[in-house]
């Protein structure tokens, strides 16, 4: 069993992921925002945690997040809010959940990420521009760090059952992915040490989940 702090809990993938994890005996620390989120989480088997990436500085999230031994960042302001909030939540939200994580002493960070061709070749806003600029950049802030991380970069979410079966590699063509299946990688990465200081993309696929995540471990 671990313990696993999941930023962005109340999120569509956090709360798959809370599912998941609690079904395999893990025990979730799930940070929300919004009061009304709590129910849900409880009934995922997830430990409520309440808190804003917007309002906590490093000290107090690391006290939430305190004795995990690992911490997923599935967070994301999914276009509402702007640049604004885009620029705080994915990308000044991770920076802070970074630090947090260090100062508490977590060696292991996931952090949920973007395809980098996700809708190139079709027109898109400023916003979305600037959201794929923000995803890369909090990319890079992770990996220069000394930790054990895992970059996990889906191609377009669906909200359809998850399948079980994806493709997943170091670099793959763009395509799309279930938010269960996104959640079902984490939860075997989470379980496999292993696959450590990695980015990997993911879509649909024809390889069980945990041995397509189990092919990218270190020897």
């Amino acid at each position: 069993m671990q313990k696993v702090f999941v930023v962005g809990a109340a999120g569509k993938i956090g709360r798959s992921l809370t599912r998941q994890l609690s079904e395999r005996g893990h025990q979730t620390m799930a940070l929300y925002r919004k009061p009304e989120q709590a129910d849900e989480l409880m009934a995922l088997g997830a430990t409520p945690v309440q808190g804003s990436l917007t309002e906590l500085d490093v000290s107090q999230l690391a006290r939430l997040m305190a004795d995990s031994d690992v911490v997923v960042f599935s967070a994301g302001a999914g276009g509402k809010g702007g640049t604004e909030m885009t620029n705080a939540i994915d990308g000044r939200g991770l920076e802070l959940s970074v630090a947090s994580a260090q100062e508490a002493g977590i060696r292991r960070f996931l952090l949920v990420s973007a395809f980098p061709e996700a809708f190139r070749g079709k027109q898109v806003s400023d916003t979305f521009e600037n959201y794929m600029a923000v995803k890369k950049l909090a990319d890079v802030h992770l990996a220069e760090t000394d930790m054990d991380w895992v970059i996990l970069r889906p191609g377009t979410l669906l909200s359809d059952p998850g399948t079980g079966m994806v493709r997943a590699g170091l670099a793959i063509p763009n395509g799309e992915v279930t938010r269960d299946d996104v959640a079902t990688a984490l939860v075997e990465i989470i379980e496999n040490p292993a696959v450590n200081r990695i980015i990997i993309e993911l879509t649909k696929g024809d390889t069980p989940v945990g041995q397509a995540i189990q092919r990218l471990a270190q020897p």
